[in-house]
C-alpha cells in the first residue's frame, strides 16, 4: 500500500494498528458501559478484528516464549529497528487522520476492535471502536489534538444534519495519486465521535455515527446476530479457557475481497482473470465466513488457535457429500480418517510433515468448469485432456483413467532445509497416495519420456526423473524470416500455452525430481531430499518415533479426539532458520523457496528477473543458536464437519519437549 493512504481506509494497515496498540497499551477488561464490538458493528461487516482484554493479552504474550524472545537483550537493536519502521509507516498513513500510534497506545482501557463494513454494494467503510474506560481524560485530549491536526492539514468541516452529539466529520484534501487513477477514488473523510467510555473513528460518517449511537446497547442487526459469525465463534470458543484474553477475528472472504477491490481501485487497470468473481461463479461463495481465536499461554501451550471455515451445504443437500456444493466448489471434499500418522519413509529429523485427505477424483471432475472459466472459453479443459491423449508430440495418456483413477485420497508434504541456509536451502516433497502403483508408474514414465527436459536416473533401486538444470544453458539462436513460416501453425496456441505453464513450473521448482515408489507418487523440489525419503528404513529413523512429534500430536489428538482430515507437525526452529539467516545477510529477496518467491511477487516491482529491495535490516540479529531455545514445536489438526471445517493448532514451548517432562506440557513458565 502506498504510504500516503490512511490506515482506516486500509484494513491491512488497520489490522496492524490494532495489533500494535493492543500489545503496547495496558488497561482493564471491557467495562459494562461499552457493548461488545460484534454487537456494535452491523450485519454487513465483511471483516472484523477484536482484542477484548488488552492488558490480559499483553501479559500473556510477554510471558510466552515469543514475548521473551522480543525482550531478549540480543534482540533489542532489531526490535527497535522494526518498531521504528512500523512507526514511520504508520505515521505516514495516520497523518491524514490526525493520529499517531503513540496517541492510540495511551487510550485503550478495554476492547479495541476494527471492522470493514459494506454499507452499500461496492462501498467499504472502516470503523475503529476503542473502549477508553479509565483513560477518559487522555481520550478527550486526543480528540482535541485530532481536530487541530486535521485543520493544520487543510481538512474542512462537514456539517451533517441530524448527526448525533459528539460526532465530528472532516473532508480531506485529494491525494496526488487520485489524478492518476483509472477509476476515481472515493472522497476521503474522517469521522470521529467521543463520549462516555468510547471513542469511534472511521472514514464513513454514517457508519461512525451508527456505531457511536449503539456503543452501549448494541444493535439487533449486528454482526453477532449473523449465523456464520455466531457459528464460527461458538465452535472456536467451545474449549477455550474463559480468561484466555484472545485475539478474535472474522472475515466473509469473497464479499470482503470484492468490496476491498472496488473501494481501492489500482492506479493502473490490471489485466488477467477476475479471480474473485470467478470463484463466486464457481460455487465457492458457499464459504460464508471464516474466523477464530488466538490465545497465548493457555493450558501449557505457547500459543493456541482455533479456526472455523463456515460452509454449510446448500439447501436440501447432504453435508459431507460430493453434492454439498455446486460446480468447482465440489472439489472441497476432505474426508475424515481414523488414523493419520507419518509413513515410515518420513525421515526423523525433517523440519515438518503434513497430511491431507482429499478426494482427487472428485476434484478432477469438478475442475472442468473452473479451468474453462479462468481461461474464458468453454471446452478448454476437455481440449487439454484430449491433447494429452491424442497429440503425437505429447505423452499420449488418458489423464483420468491412467492417473487420477489410480490415486488414493491422501497427500503428504515434507519440509526440510539443507545446510548452509542459502537462498536455495529449503526443501519439500509432495507425496500422493496411489491405489495402483504400477499404473501410476507407467503413466509417469510416459510423461517423463516425452519431456526432453527430464533426465532419468536410478536412486536406491527406484527410477527417478530429474529436471535438467538449464540455468547455464547456451541460448538457442533463433532466425526470423519475414513472410516465411516453417512447419505450419498446427496447435501453436496449445504448444505456447504448455510452454508458458512449463516456464512457471520451472521457476517454482527449478531442480524438481519425480518418482513412483513406496505406494506414492513423489514430487520433490530437489533430488537430495527425495533420496533421503527413498532410503529411510523406518523404525527409529522415522519421524513417527521422535519424542517431540509424539508429544505435540498427542496434544492435537486431545483437542480433536474424533477423526481428522488433516494433521500437521513442525519444528519451529528449523522452520524459521533459513529465512532468519537470509534476513541477517540481507538476502531474503533472493530466496528460491516457494514462500520466498511468493513474497517477492507480492513486494517486488513485478518486472521479470528483478530482485526487490529487502525492507528490514537484519544485520543486528544475533546468531540463531543464541535464540533457538525460544522456539518449540507446532501441530495442527482439521476435522470436516457438517458446517464446514474446524481447524485447531498449538505450539509447545521448548521446555515441554525435554524427555524428562515429555509426558505432559510444562506449565511452570506459562500461565494456564
Amino acid at each position: 500500500m502506498r504510504g500516503t493512504r490512511t490506515a482506516l481506509r486500509n484494513p491491512v494497515a488497520a489490522f496492524w494498528l490494532v495489533a500494535c496498540a493492543s500489545l503496547a497499551a495496558a488497561g482493564p477488561a471491557r467495562a459494562e458501559g461499552v457493548a461488545a464490538s460484534e454487537t456494535i458493528f452491523p450485519a454487513t461487516t465483511r471483516a472484523w478484528l477484536s482484542v477484548p482484554d488488552v492488558r490480559g493479552l499483553r501479559q500473556r504474550f510477554d510471558r510466552s516464549p515469543y514475548g521473551q524472545l522480543l525482550a531478549d537483550p540480543t534482540m533489542a537493536a532489531f526490535v527497535d529497528h522494526v518498531r521504528a519502521e512500523i512507526n514511520k509507516n504508520s505515521k505516514q498513513r495516520l497523518a491524514k487522520l490526525g493520529l499517531t500510534l503513540e496517541d492510540l497506545e495511551r487510550i485503550p482501557g478495554g476492547e479495541v476492535a476494527v471492522a470493514a463494513i459494506e454499507p452499500e454494494p461496492g462501498q467499504m467503510a472502516t470503523v475503529l471502536v476503542v473502549d477508553v474506560t479509565g483513560h477518559e481524560t487522555e481520550a478527550r485530549e486526543l480528540v482535541e489534538t485530532i481536530t487541530a491536526r486535521l485543520l493544520e492539514r487543510k481538512a474542512t468541516v462537514v456539517t451533517i444534519a441530524g448527526a448525533p452529539a459528539g460526532l465530528s466529520v472532516y473532508r480531506l484534501p485529494p491525494e496526488p495519486d487520485d489524478e492518476r487513477r483509472k477509476t476515481p477514488a472515493r472522497e476521503r473523510r474522517v469521522a470521529f465521535a467521543y463520549g462516555g467510555s468510547a471513542l469511534v473513528v472511521g472514514d464513513d460518517a454514517q457508519q461512525v455515527g451508527q456505531a457511536f449511537s449503539v456503543v452501549t446497547t448494541g444493535r439487533k442487526d449486528s454482526l453477532a446476530a449473523t449465523a456464520p459469525f455466531a457459528g464460527v465463534m461458538a465452535r472456536c470458543g467451545r474449549d477455550m479457557p474463559a480468561n484466555a484474553a484472545p485475539i478474535r477475528w472474522f472475515v466473509d472472504p469473497l464479499p470482503f475481497a470484492s468490496v476491498y477491490r472496488e473501494a481501492n481501485p489500482p492506479l493502473e487497470k490490471r489485466k488477467g482473470p477476475d479471480y474473485v468473481t470467478i470463484l463466486g461463479r464457481q460455487g465457492f461463495d458457499a464459504v460464508k465466513g471464516l474466523g477464530g481465536l488466538v490465545v497465548f499461554g493457555a493450558g501449557g501451550h505457547a500459543v493456541r488457535h482455533a479456526t472455523m471455515v463456515w460452509a454449510p451445504p446448500l439447501p436440501g443437500r447432504q453435508p459431507l457429500s460430493g453434492e454439498s456444493y455446486d460446480l468447482a466448489a465440489r472439489m472441497l471434499q476432505f474426508p475424515n480418517a481414523e488414523r493419520m500418522v507419518p509413513p515410515e519413509w518420513v525421515p526423523r529429523d525433517v523440519t515438518g510433515w503434513s497430511a491431507l485427505n482429499w478426494d482427487f477424483q472428485a476434484a478432477f471432475a469438478a475442475a472442468e468448469t473452473l479451468v474453462d472459466d479462468v481461461v474464458g472459453d468453454r471446452g478448454v479443459f476437455d481440449d487439454v485432456i484430449a491433447s494429452l491423449k491424442e497429440d503425437p508430440d505429447g505423452p499420449q495418456i488418458d489423464v483420468e483413467q491412467d492417473l487420477v483413477a489410480a490415486l488414493g485420497t491422501r497427500v503428504s508434504l515434507i519440509t526440510d532445509h539443507a545446510d548452509p541456509a542459502d537462498p536455495d536451502a529449503e526443501r519439500l516433497v509432495v507425496a500422493i497416495e496411489t491405489v495402483d502403483e504400477a499404473r501410476v508408474a507407467a503413466t509417469i514414465a510416459k510423461v517423463m519420456n516425452a519431456d526432453k527436459d527430464m533426465e532419468r536416473k536410478e536412486i536406491a533401486g527406484h527410477t527417478v526423473w530429474e529436471l535438467i538444470d538449464r540455468t547455464a544453458a547456451i541460448p538457442e539462436l533463433q532466425v526470423e524470416t519475414p513472410g516465411l513460416k516453417l512447419g505450419g501453425d498446427r496447435d501453436d496456441d496449445g504448444r505456447r500455452r504448455r510452454q508458458r505453464i512449463r516456464e512457471k513450473e520451472d521457476k517454482l521448482l527449478p531442480h524438481s525430481s519425480v518418482t513412483v515408489a513406496k505406494g506414492h507418487l513423489f514430487i520433490a523440489s530437489h533430488r537430495d531430499v527425495l533420496e533421503r525419503v527413498l532410503v529411510t528404513p523406518g523404525g527409529v529413523d522415522a519421524l513417527a518415533s521422535a519424542d517431540d512429534y509424539a508429544l505435540a500430536v498427542r496434544e492435537i489428538d486431545r483437542l480433536l479426539p474424533t477423526h481428522t482430515a488433516l494433521k500437521s507437525f513442525g519444528r519451529e526452529d528449523d522452520t524459521i532458520l533459513p529465512a532468519y539467516e537470509l534476513l541477517r545477510r540481507g538476502s531474503m529477496p533472493k530466496s528460491q523457496s516457494v514462500f520466498g518467491q511468493l513474497l517477492n511477487g507480492l513486494l517486488g516491482d513485478g518486472k521479470p528477473g528483478s530482485v526487490r529491495e529487502q525492507r528490514l535490516d537484519g544485520s543486528t540479529l544475533p546468531e540463531f543458536e543464541v535464540i533457538r531455545h525460544y522456539f518449540g514445536t507446532a501441530a495442527v489438526g482439521m476435522e470436516s464437519v457438517a458446517e464446514g471445517w474446524f481447524v485447531t493448532g498449538l505450539s509447545l514451548p521448548r521446555v515441554a519437549q525435554e524427555p524428562e517432562v515429555a509426558r505432559s506440557p510444562d506449565t511452570t513458565a506459562i500461565e494456564r
